[in-house]
Order: C-alpha cells, then sequence, then structure tokens
C-alpha cells in the first residue's frame, strides 16, 4: 500500500514539473468524407492531433517511431483527436514532454523501456559521391518556436492518388505516387521513418550526413507495386491471395535498388533498439 500511495505522489509530482497545455480535449476520432489528411497541425498556440493512434501521439511524446512501440493492438487501432493550447511563453520545441503529461493523464499510460535486437536495413552511402541537393541552412529558422520538422509523427499525411504525400514543416515534403519517391528539403533520417512504410524491416540512417537533401527516385512498376501491398499489410490490411503471392515473390532489396540511382543503398543488419512497451493504458480516456 504505502509503494502504491508513493508511486501516485510520484507520478503527481512528475506531471507538475513537467511542462503542461494550457486545456486539452481528447476525442475519439470520426471521420468524415471530406476529411483525407491526419497529423499533428500548428495554429498560433494550438495544437490539433487529428485521427492519430495512442501509439502515434506517444511516439511524439517520446520522441520514437509508432513502430518500436508496443502494446495492446487497440493502442494501434483505435484514432483520437486532440485539441490543446500552448500556454504564454512556452514553445512548440516542448510540446512532445506536454503530450507526455497528457497521455499520463488522460489515458494512464503506463511504460517501460526495453532493449532488443532487430533485423534492419541501414541505409548507407553507395560508392562513389552521394548525387544528393543539400540545402543551405535557412536565415530565418527558429529552432525553438518553428514548427519541428524533426519530429516525424508533426506532418499532415495525406493521400494521393494510389500513393501518400506527408508534408511537413517549411516546404518540406515525401511524396510517394506513380512509380516515384519525391523528398524535398529533408533529414535523411525522416526520409526513413517514411521509407519504413514500406518495408519490413526498421531503416536507420547511418550515412553520416546531416544536412537536408531534396532528391527523387524512381522505382519499376513491379517494385512500386510491391511496396503499397508492403505498406497494406503494414496498416493491417489483409491481401487478396493473388497479392500476397505477388509480395511473396517481390524481393527486399527493391528499395535498394532504386536508392542507388542517388549514391544511397540498403544493408541488411542487426542493431540493439530501444523499445517503448505499454504496460497499461485506459481505451477510453478520462473526461474533458
Amino acid at each position: 500500500m504505502r509503494k502504491a500511495i508513493l508511486a501516485v505522489l510520484l507520478t503527481g509530482l512528475l506531471l507538475a514539473q513537467s511542462p503542461q497545455f494550457e486545456v486539452a480535449s481528447v476525442r475519439p476520432f470520426v471521420p468524415t468524407p471530406a476529411q483525407v489528411a491526419a497529423g499533428i497541425h500548428f495554429d498560433g498556440a494550438q495544437v490539433r492531433g487529428v485521427g492519430l493512434s495512442l501509439r502515434d501521439y506517444l511516439a511524439t511524446a517520446y520522441r520514437t517511431k509508432a513502430t518500436l512501440i508496443s502494446g495492446p493492438d487497440w493502442t494501434a487501432t483505435e484514432r483520437y483527436n486532440i485539441t490543446a493550447t500552448l500556454p504564454d511563453g512556452s514553445s512548440k520545441a516542448q510540446v512532445p514532454e506536454m503530450l507526455q503529461a497528457l497521455l499520463a493523464d488522460r489515458f494512464e499510460v503506463k511504460l517501460h523501456k526495453e532493449m532488443k535486437e532487430y533485423p534492419i536495413f541501414a541505409l548507407v552511402l553507395a560508392k562513389g559521391p552521394p548525387k544528393l541537393k543539400e540545402l543551405p541552412p535557412d536565415p530565418n529558422e527558429d529552432k525553438v518556436n518553428d514548427e519541428p520538422v524533426g519530429m516525424a509523427n508533426v506532418a499532415t499525411i495525406a493521400a494521393i492518388g494510389n500513393g501518400v504525400s506527408v508534408q511537413y514543416a517549411r516546404g518540406a515534403s515525401i511524396t510517394v505516387g506513380n512509380n516515384r519517391i519525391e523528398v524535398t528539403k529533408l533529414p535523411l533520417w525522416v526520409f526513413c521513418r517514411n521509407l519504413e512504410r514500406y518495408s519490413d524491416r526498421q531503416i536507420v540512417d547511418m550515412t553520416g550526413l546531416t544536412g537536408s537533401y531534396t532528391f527523387a527516385i524512381d522505382v519499376t512498376p513491379e517494385d512500386y507495386m510491391a511496396m503499397m501491398l508492403r505498406s497494406a499489410v503494414l496498416r493491417g490490411q489483409n491481401l487478396m491471395p493473388e497479392a500476397q503471392k505477388l509480395l511473396d515473390g517481390s524481393p527486399s532489396s527493391a528499395l535498394g535498388d532504386a536508392l542507388q540511382q542517388v549514391g544511397l543503398k540498403l544493408e541488411a543488419r542487426k542493431a540493439p533498439l530501444d523499445i517503448l512497451v505499454i504496460d497499461s493504458a485506459l481505451k477510453t480516456p478520462t473526461a474533458n
């Protein structure tokens, strides 16, 4: 009993010390026919999370990837909207810590960390100089108050035809469609996170390149189809037998072959990765 009381007091103390939203509401996501974009959006001091799962929010809150979070199945499938207001004097750089406090309060999330060895793809440099256009530093960038492009979950995701477009701050984006991948103003580690939507492994940037880059990659129709099928599987969709057979017969090296166009490649390796484990959480958050 004493340990339980101490744990509650400690949690309350940590929440009190953490930066918190001034006001916040959490509601179930109800999609509408006109709504195609999901993600976290900023409008002045207002933060809006639209159509994201608890794992998506936790990924932003703890600066990790949703694919490196494990827990009950519903934490990846149930969707929520969050509307919150930043307090005076705070910055967008503090949003992850504010989300941590909000999720601990409304969902009563309890977590622990583990390290496990996983098969990964390492993004590395191919032979010869990389064919990437590096952007010069933006003299107008405000790293404290600008929308943080570095948080790969802070983005607007929209369907475009048979592909998807992910829009970040300051015109940074990645668009996958029509047998082509177009990258604009992105660090390679954010590019890797997007590439994982079409891969059966975690992809880790090991190029050593630290800038932001603009480039385009053409993908064969066969490889592009395999990418779309693999993305559907990762979203939990069941494939028709013919589609599953096509996916099973596609080489896992397809993405790596396409990357050679810009002087990059993927190498299969094993690496220890930090995992966030959801020990418990409320499926229905506490009242606003």
